[in-house]
């Protein structure tokens, strides 16, 4: 199989949100940096509790999916709904915002690290005002694969062909966009070649380790983007990576839509955006 070509290759950027948790952005953080159908792509990682502490106090969202994948320590999710997540390492919450939904994701310790990811994927036009939506997943649901020397496939959503049988994601998501989102660890001198759709994007970024691509390594904290062509994404730990390399790999079919965002706020036209924050202001976004 040949390999999809990586395109660029990019430094996630420091920025806060919330009540001041300090995260990177490793997508999302300019327009032209998005990948359709992926909006945004954060990554926190601190032991420092004063870098999350504060969390994600009560906020809304409209027309999109969230995906919170804890890698490291204990957040807690509470909506307008009346759901209630706890997320501990090893877990996702699986968010369909549809029409509306306002909730906050709050730190459950004091200290020590916390570590984990928030995925921003777009709904298409027609169902984006869909009554909104909330999962858990645990830990003990991610479908895994062992590689060699201690290497792992976490695979929380999508499909992937492997030996006899192919690993199936619990994830579910809106099956225009068809993601596959996995944790991959690969230890030195392996590699893992990851089967991709023809018709889906894909990009990796790497949070352990350093990767190799295209005749060099890419460090912790860096955004691979890969070109259309190929079938396959291939993973491999950059010589001298002493503990190989760890990358989260998103994929997903576009939805070639126009795309007006303000904020917690993904439509398709301007006008949705202001009946949205018109919606939010009179109370009634997550009627």
């Amino acid at each position: 199989m040949s390999h999809r070509a990586i395109t660029r290759i990019l430094p996630a950027q420091p920025t806060q949100d919330g009540a001041g948790v300090r995260l990177l952005r490793a997508l999302g953080h300019q327009r032209q940096y998005r990948m359709d159908p992926f909006l945004m792509l954060d990554a926190f990682s601190s032991d420092d509790p004063d870098d999350y502490i504060a969390g994600f106090p009560p906020h809304p969202h409209r027309g999109f999916e969230t995906v919170t994948y804890i890698v490291d320590g204990h957040m807690r999710h509470r909506d307008h709904l009346g759901n209630e997540g706890d997320l501990k390492a090893g877990s996702v919450q699986w968010m369909m915002a549809g029409r509306g939904i306002i909730h906050e994701e709050m730190p459950q310790q004091e200290n020590g690290l916390l570590r984990g990811f928030q995925i921003w994927l777009n709904l298409p036009a027609a169902d984006k005002m869909q009554p909104a939506h909330y999962r858990d997943i645990p830990a003990g649901s991610i479908t895994r694969a062992e590689l060699p020397e201690g290497g792992f496939i976490k695979l929380i959503a999508g499909t992937i062909p492997w030996a006899t049988c192919p690993l199936q994601g619990p994830g579910e998501a809106n099956p225009a966009t068809q993601p596959l989102i996995a944790d991959i660890r690969v230890m030195p001198g392996q590699f893992v070649d990851i089967p991709v759709p023809a018709t889906h994007q894909a990009l990796l970024y790497v949070f352990e380790g350093r990767l190799a691509a295209g005749g060099q390594a890419v460090e912790t904290g860096h955004t691979v983007w890969f070109g259309d062509q190929g079938e396959t994404v291939h993973i491999a730990a950059a010589p001298g990576a002493e503990d190989g390399a760890r990358v989260l790999l998103l994929a997903g079919k576009p939805l070639n839509e126009p795309i007006a965002q303000y904020g917690p706020f993904v439509m398709n036209t301007p006008e949705e955006i202001e009946q949205a924050l018109r919606d939010y202001r009179d109370g009634v976004l997550a009627a």
